[in-house]
């Protein structure tokens, strides 16, 4: 299959982004498939106008829920204008795997993903380094506990493992070893050591006196080796560069490439010192990425599936700008302490933190140390269900004025709700033209017998009568069809 300059941008929107949205598929295009790659790529020079203040969120105790902050991930992936710095952080969250079901303070993992974010498209050995002091990583993998006399080999292990070398390319003495490099890590605030779950206002420490001085033979290196020292000699294995290289090929392009792409890449990858940019680049220019076996063969992953189609839907800055009018403008509410036109501004990344949670996707809390399983794992009986009903939240309700507001936003019964506004999406209203529309909006490809099923859901739905109080008793009729399709669930 051989595919245009605009299909291979929506591709690579599709991977790299979150969706090829029509407004998007129009910026980013502009000035072809490599005008988009550095559009992507150099996202420093666009504007965060995600940024926004955990307090923001406080009630009368000044204390933020943790479901504050995965809603904020949340909202960011889908009103940033910097897409790519929050799909790789995704992938970063999903490789270096913390939980908050453990770090169960919300600014320590807020900081903690901002650390991903941060170092995310910089040098590998930076983003190692910053994440390996991050307290929610150390208290994570007990590093708190990791001293002197008592080695604790849990984060040596991980680092290994997981994070640079994958299983096999090391030994249990060289775990030993690494874990005796990374004694007297912890966090703490000035002098103070804290020895129970991190803190706000806590940050990396090093405690000499925990520290073993003593020389560590390791991976083929010997002496007295600290931490950084650690790090940097995992960074300088051949494997940590074909590692990296295959699990974000993995995540990006399709699983189990050929050893000879990887092998490509990874060379590239370790010659330029581990730089993430230019492993991604490499990716994005590659013609295996653009293949038969790449261009909408991969399972969306929840996120995907739910932040796409608010994006697509054009939603992610009306929502951003309704959220900076109720900090400028805040209403606080006696009984509870919280800007509750800010905690309706949120209401549709609230919506897609649930259906994803639902889905088997929920940010700040991975399964385990390993981070999602995906493909074929995200496909399940009661996923499918969950991914038809992400049809009710997205045009829940019906009209409710200029500006289209979530209906039910502060939860209840029926949870968080998008509740975006059909109406205006179809300019041809016959059921034929209101399926073409949704197709279009939501970049999907069906053969023609699937088409006529949704032509004909449109019909049973009323689509010849619509008016502006149906149309969202349409969409949602046609989605849950289209949601449902084995064609929907790729990217």
């Amino acid at each position: 299959m051989s595919l245009t300059e605009q299909e291979k941008v929506a591709h690579l929107l599709r991977r790299f982004g979150f969706g090829a949205s029509e407004a998007e598929l129009q910026y980013y295009g502009k000035n072809g498939l490599s005008g988009a790659i550095d559009l992507l790529l150099n996202y420093e020079k666009v504007e965060d106008v995600c940024a926004v203040d955990p307090m923001s969120f406080s009630n009368g105790k000044n204390v933020v829920n943790m479901r504050v902050v995965q809603n904020l991930f949340t909202m960011r992936c889908i009103g940033t204008i910097r897409p790519l710095e929050e799909k790789m952080t995704v992938f970063w969250h999903n490789h270096f795997a913390t939980s908050s079901q453990k770090v169960d303070n919300a600014f320590v993992m807020y900081n903690h993903i901002d650390t991903l974010r941060k170092y995310g498209l910089g040098k590998f050995g930076v983003l190692l380094e910053a994440i390996s002091k991050d307290p929610g990583m150390i208290y994570w993998l007990d590093g708190q506990e990791n001293v002197a006399e008592h080695p604790n080999e849990n984060f040596a292990r991980e680092v290994m493992e997981l994070f640079t070398l994958g299983i096999g390319n090391y030994s249990e003495k060289d775990v030993q070893e690494a874990a005796r490099c990374f004694t007297g890590w912890t966090y703490g605030r000035g002098l103070r050591v804290n020895d129970n779950s991190p803190r706000r206002i806590d940050q990396f420490k090093f405690v000499l006196n925990r520290h073993d001085v003593g020389t560590k033979a390791v991976l083929g290196e010997r002496g007295n080796l600290n931490g950084e020292e650690m790090l940097a000699v995992l960074c300088k294995q051949r494997q940590c560069a074909t590692f990296i290289t295959r699990k974000l090929w993995s995540w990006f392009g399709y699983e189990n490439p050929s050893e000879a792409l990887i092998s490509r890449l990874s060379s590239a990858f370790f010659a330029s010192g581990l730089d993430i940019k230019v492993l991604v680049r490499n990716v994005m220019e590659s013609q295996e990425f653009y293949s038969d076996q790449a261009v909408r063969r991969v399972i969306k992953n929840p996120i995907d599936f739910t932040v796409s189609t608010v994006r697509q839907l054009g939603m992610g800055q009306s929502m951003i700008q309704r959220m900076k009018d109720a900090i400028a403008n805040p209403q606080i509410n006696e009984q509870t302490g919280l800007n509750l036109p800010l905690v309706r501004a949120l209401s549709p990344a609230q919506a897609a933190f649930s259906a994803a949670g639902s889905m088997g996707m929920q940010l700040l809390t991975p399964p385990d140390v390993s981070g999602w399983r995906t493909g074929a794992y995200w496909i399940t009986s009661a996923t499918m269900v969950e991914r038809m009903k992400w049809a009710d939240k997205l045009f829940a309700g019906g009209p409710s004025g200029g500006n289209a507001q979530p209906q039910n936003p502060l939860g209840g019964n029926r949870g968080p709700q998008v509740g975006a506004q059909a109406y205006s999406l179809f300019t041809d209203r016959s059921s034929s033209g209101v399926v073409k529309s949704l197709m279009s909006l939501f970049d999907v490809q069906l053969p023609a017998a699937k088409v006529a099923d949704l032509v004909s859901a449109a019909d049973k739905a009323g689509a010849s009568n619509m008016n502006v109080r149906s149309a969202n008793d349409v969409a949602r009729s046609v989605c849950r069809v289209m949601f449902s399709t084995p064609e929907f669930q790729v990217c």
